[in-house]
């Protein structure tokens, strides 16, 4: 190898930035699923990210291709089919949060938070009813917890009511931030029960009276996801759309838990996707008569880069295993949380500087990246909430107030 060649992928079907190797704890099939979605994002995806980006639009035309590639739910189990690992689960996350988290999200939304709260609370009938079609992009989902005056104070600070009335729920209240709403089918709603002051879990459908959603407009983060605010108005939800295993905040941090760790994953797909763009840039961009890869100060951002990069997707690795294990806890998933999307931000920012002036350009892909991580990092817990988490594991006291 001369001096001015690349470091070659330590195999054919690993990407470049997987300096260390980690795709080879996937197993032959899991690999095969990933290399299929990585040419599909390469094709259909990465080529109208900017575009729909900038018009602040979810690409909804992908969502049949989606179902084509056979990766939706691939964590639940149907028709017999066992589930497959959280580290295959964790790994597509990275890959489409690579190539365009905006969509990735519209994919997680769908494919986690809202199959997982019916997979995870819902009763046998209730996953009959709805996953297979979920499963096949039928029927679209989206997962509404976040209210407008809500924040970390989630857990007890609901003001969306459920009254039961008969063999009927009624909603009131509304939410915010939520992802998919505006085009879902079903919404999954958590609202405080007015008559014993626990949250439950029902499913909104689209056509029920009394529930609407409005796009939320002038949001610079993870543009073409279509973050509506929900509002519900006497909306009489079904006794039989009620999860009937979502009694309580502490069922619903059973999703949490689990998706949280999906953030993670993302965050480092965007790492990955920034820093890939980066190398690329400074291998051929030049400056004083030679690529600005031979000067020092570059070649010691990439380097944190891939530092930063190869720690994270190590953290994300072990997470998924644990979860696959069975042996996850919640101080697991909040610092791998945490940590992924602080990291997250000096890339993307490295990213940036690497590209001077071109790196605020959306032609060069960067600026999409370094605004999208805002949104990662606020997202599934602030940073300081995580922290509070881990302290409480470590430690066995809690800084909670």
């Amino acid at each position: 190898m001369s001096s001015h060649e690349p470091m070659e992928p330590l195999s054919p079907s690993y990407l470049a930035s997987d300096l260390f190797g980690y795709q080879a704890a996937l197993t032959d099939e899991e690999s095969e699923i990933i290399l299929r979605v990585r040419r599909f994002l390469a094709e259909e995806v990465a080529p109208r990210a900017n575009e729909f980006w900038e018009k602040g639009e979810s690409p909804r035309h992908l969502l049949p291709r989606l179902a084509e590639l056979d990766i939706v739910g691939l964590g639940y189990e149907f028709d017999g089919r066992k589930p497959h690992r959280k580290v295959l689960t964790g790994w597509l996350g990275l890959e489409f949060a690579r190539v365009d988290p905006s969509t990735g999200t519209m994919f997680g939304v769908h494919s986690g938070l809202a199959m997982s709260s019916i997979s995870i609370l819902g009763s046998a009938e209730q996953r009959d009813r709805w996953l297979p079609a979920m499963r096949r992009m039928e029927l679209v989902g989206a997962f509404g917890l976040s209210e407008p005056d809500g924040g970390s104070d989630v857990a007890g600070g609901l003001s969306t009511t459920a009254r039961r009335d008969g063999d009927d729920w009624i909603l009131n209240g509304s939410k915010r931030w939520i992802g998919n709403a505006t085009f879902a089918d079903l919404v999954i709603v958590y609202a405080k029960d007015e008559e014993d002051g626990e949250v439950k879990g029902f499913v909104v459908e689209k056509d029920f009276d009394g529930f609407r959603a409005e796009k939320i407009e002038h949001k610079y983060s993870l543009r073409a996801v279509e973050n509506a605010d929900l509002y519900f108005e006497d909306c009489r939800v079904p006794g039989a759309n009620k999860l009937e295993n979502a009694n309580s905040f502490a069922d619903t941090g059973k999703v949490l838990r689990l998706t949280r760790g999906g953030v993670a994953w993302s965050a480092v797909g965007v790492m990955i996707g920034a820093y890939e763009k980066a190398v690329a840039y400074a291998q051929e961009r030049e400056q004083f008569g030679k690529p600005i890869a031979s000067f020092q100060l570059i070649s010691d951002l990439i380097a944190r880069m891939a530092g930063n990069v190869t720690a994270c997707l190590g953290l994300a690795m072990q997470v998924s295993q644990l979860q696959d294990q069975g042996i996850y806890r919640d101080e697991h998933a909040a610092l791998c949380k945490t940590y992924c999307t602080t990291r997250l931000r000096e890339v993307v920012g490295w990213a940036r500087e690497i590209m001077g002036g071109n790196g605020i350009l959306l032609d060069y892909d960067v600026i999409r990246y370094f605004v999208d991580a805002e949104a990662l990092y606020s997202y599934e817990g602030t940073s300081q909430m995580n922290n509070l988490i881990v302290g409480r594991g470590v430690t066995g006291f809690s800084a909670f107030v």
